[in-house]
């Protein structure tokens, strides 16, 4: 048994968390790239497209999030790939931010009134202008709340990636915990960082759907 003090085990899981946040704002900033991407395939896409998409979403909403980062890491090596959990992480959860950002933004485009569309088109406006200068505008606004909403579902999410080896928070939770026999403080700490780590980003998506609703009152 390794002997660590309070201070010890904040130090590490402080240094650890830099990786959670980066690991988040990774996965967040490419599932919003490609979400956006599959948004407007969802709006313009084809028939055939439309179902590949709904089939992509469907896979990543309905499949754990715990099992997508095993498929990510060991599927890799099916094809003799030998990625990095790093890697596998990233890939992982940019593709289940990218299923659920897409879905969010899609109700928020839906949620702009038809008339808006209609009108936008008596204009002669082209299928990008209407989005640009009429629908996304008003479909931003809507989102915001709940894009930053399921930022702290991503960042929780985050912790599933240490049964693959990437060491983050939990991860070295779990080894300072092996290594101290003293789980209850050592998880304790890692429950407080998470909550630390979330809970402004929570407060701010509050402040955000209060702020829309003075606006829209």
């Amino acid at each position: 048994m390794v002997e660590f003090t309070l201070w010890d085990i904040a130090g590490h899981l402080l240094r650890a968390a830099r990786w959670t946040v980066v690991l988040s704002l990774i996965a967040f900033a490419g599932g919003g790239i490609v979400g956006g991407l599959l948004l407007l395939v969802r709006l313009r896409g084809g028939r055939v497209a439309r179902a590949l998409l709904a089939g992509y979403v469907q896979v990543f909403q309905g499949t754990p999030l715990l099992l997508q980062l095993f498929l990510a890491y060991f599927g890799a090596g099916l094809f003799g790939l030998e990625i990095s959990p790093w890697t596998a992480a990233t890939f992982a959860l940019t593709g289940y931010a990218s299923a659920f950002l897409t879905e969010i933004w899609r109700g928020c485009v839906e949620a702009v009134p038809r008339g808006q569309w209609e009108a936008s088109s008596s204009l002669a406006l082209s299928f990008g202008e209407q989005l640009r200068h009429v629908v996304l505008p008003q479909a931003r606004r809507i989102a915001v709340a709940p894009t930053v909403g399921f930022l702290v579902q991503l960042v929780k999410g985050t912790a599933l990636a240490s049964v693959i080896g990437f060491v983050e928070v939990t991860k070295t939770a779990s080894m300072i915990s092996n290594a101290s026999l003293r789980p209850l403080v050592v998880f304790g700490c890692a429950a407080v960082l998470y909550f630390l780590l979330c809970y402004p980003i929570s407060l701010y998506a509050k402040y955000i759907e209060r702020s829309l609703r003075v606006r829209t009152a």
